[in-house]
């Protein structure tokens, strides 16, 4: 259920009647758990969050958070312990034994079959069908995987343990054990499989396969192919997650480091770097959102996100307060009621003369080639030109003429003249001549694209359509509109949006249209979207309607 990503629908702390409702569902569920462990699992005055959640094949689920960890994940009204929870109480759940290979492929998201759990000498646990139990690797007792039984142990036993044994809900390593702390797994002595050697020999490589259900299997992100898998301690999510976040080489992947005190490190690291690279005397009094949206944002290094909210000062006034108060690097003052700005920077101040600019020379490249795919070429703007189309009744006017003057015959008379001016025209010029001739033509365009044939269409071209929408009570949103006409991915262009300006970005089908998709971005960002459209992609100005809804600076008082 949690092999892939899933989305979070809301983040909330528990209610204190709904904290005593759960406690006593869990000790319902769970009748092996001691008062003392109910406690400790759901503390009385501890923060513990409801996260709901939609996983990637669309399943309601609600997560119970506490210290950032997943403790209890609720599926159709059934509570289920994560494998966090279970490594602190192993004898919660009846536990299948199977061998560390087989783990892999659990991680992938494949089920656990009957010929690939190990029996040990006390037999199998006694489960009924539809009961949650949970999944161990051999010589150790802490559980590695949760699921529900999908028969009960005499039925296993009957059938000779084939076919499958447990529906696997979560596992270590997937992405439910990635959003707690990512914390390995303890090593437990197991009693019950001493006697069983923990190794996979070559010819058991029949039962491996047949171990799990391979039409749902989904590859592990860490497996090494044709290599057998030693141990528990090998499933590492590092490859994954160089991969999803972007890690540098150079970062040290051993930051102790709280997420908090790394995102406080780079808001420090933006606000000095703007202040040093970007802000200049004459633009103050400047507005602390724009000083954060056009300025730090700018210096956030490449492969990072700029989050206040993640920060342990969550509002930007909170940082700038702290900033002007401990540090003496600004000072802010509210020029009119509700809106800070920063009126003064001490330039001479000797934290900031000492900071030095981190070298990260792809902040810009990355920027602008954000929503560009691995192997995509390069985009380049169409050539456009306007072209007017000879209709059968305008045909014979092109016919002959070399004159001056153009003597008016009856098919130019039909095809130019007003009924008012058929016996007062005898002759026109041909400037005349061209401009009724043009009126009377149907208006067309003409796109080519490098490398393709012309295409030409009827009408005018659609303009790229850039408006400003209020949301709510005072937030506002930036939609794009007609990108396809010109050959502009619109995924690509959100992305690019998105990291230019770190705001939310989302895509919306046109109404009324099948194949438009309609670009939107937090904020008025009209100014960010104009130099995106001119400067990367040169789309023509005339060609982008809109530029009108840019954000006003205010003007100084005289």
């Amino acid at each position: 259920m949690f092999s892939k990503s899933f989305r979070v629908k809301s983040n909330t702390v528990i209610k204190g009647s709904d904290r005593r409702k759960l406690k006593a569902d869990i000790a319902t569920a769970f009748p092996s758990l001691s008062v003392e462990d109910l406690s400790e699992l759901v503390p009385n005055k501890e923060e513990l969050n409801v996260v709901k959640i939609y996983a990637h094949k669309g399943d309601a689920v609600t997560l119970y958070v506490l210290h950032k960890t997943p403790v209890l994940f609720e599926l159709e009204k059934c509570l289920y312990p994560t494998v966090y929870t279970l490594w602190r109480y192993p004898h919660v759940l009846p536990t299948f034994t199977t061998w560390p290979p087989v783990l892999q492929k659990l991680a992938g998201g494949a089920d656990l079959m009957l010929p690939g759990v190990v029996v040990p000498l006390s037999g199998i646990p006694e489960v009924k069908k539809g009961d949650c139990c949970a999944v161990k690797v051999v010589s150790n007792r802490a559980p590695m995987a949760v699921g529900t039984a999908t028969m009960s142990s005499a039925e296993m036993r009957s059938l000779g343990m084939k076919g499958r044994g447990v529906s696997v809900l979560h596992t270590y390593m997937d992405s439910l054990w990635a959003f707690g702390d990512k914390s390995g797994p303890p090593s437990i002595p197991d009693v019950d499989t001493e006697g069983v050697e923990a190794t996979y020999e070559e010819e058991e490589e029949e039962d491996d396969d047949e171990a799990t259900e391979g039409g749902e299997e989904e590859p592990c992100p860490n497996r090494v192919p044709d290599a057998p898998c030693p141990g528990i301690q090998e499933l590492s999510l590092a490859d994954r997650e160089e991969g999803e976040h972007g890690k540098e080489e150079g970062e040290d992947p051993e930051d102790l480091r709280s997420p908090q005190e790394q995102m406080d490190a780079l808001l420090l690291q933006c606000f000095l770097q703007a202040l040093k690279s970007k802000v200049k005397k004459s633009e103050l009094p400047l507005l602390t959102s724009s000083f954060l949206r056009i300025h730090m944002f700018s210096c956030c290094p490449s492969g990072k996100q700029l989050d206040i909210k993640k920060s342990s000062y969550k509002k930007l006034s909170k940082f700038l307060q702290c900033m002007q108060q401990q540090h003496s690097l600004v000072r802010v003052k509210e020029l009119s009621k509700g809106v800070e700005s920063i009126v003064e920077v001490d330039w001479k101040n000797p934290e900031l003369r000492s900071f030095r600019t981190p070298k990260d020379p792809g902040i810009e490249e990355a920027s602008v080639e954000v929503g560009r795919a691995e192997g995509e070429k390069p985009y380049h703007p169409p050539e456009i030109t306007t072209l007017y189309s000879v209709s059968s009744r305008l045909e014979p006017l092109f016919q002959d003429a070399k004159k001056s003057y153009v003597i008016i015959n009856p098919i130019l008379c039909d095809c130019l003249l007003e009924k008012s001016e058929y016996q007062e025209v005898e002759a026109l010029k041909w400037d005349d001549l061209f401009s009724r001739t043009l009126y009377k033509m149907q208006h067309c365009h003409q796109l080519v694209f490098p490398g393709q044939p012309p295409i030409v269409k009827k009408g005018h071209i659609e303009p790229i359509d850039i408006s400003v929408a209020s949301r709510g009570s005072n937030k506002k949103v930036t939609m794009i509109k007609n990108l396809e006409v010109y050959g502009l991915d619109p995924m690509a262009v959100s992305v690019a949006l998105q990291h230019r300006v770190q705001a939310s970005s989302a895509l919306n089908p046109v109404p009324g249209s099948k194949d438009r998709v309609l670009v939107q971005i937090q904020g008025n960002q009209v100014q960010q979207v104009c130099k995106l459209l001119l400067d990367k992609y040169q789309i023509p100005c005339k060609y982008i309607q809109g530029l009108d809804n840019k954000v006003q600076k205010p003007g100084r008082k005289k």
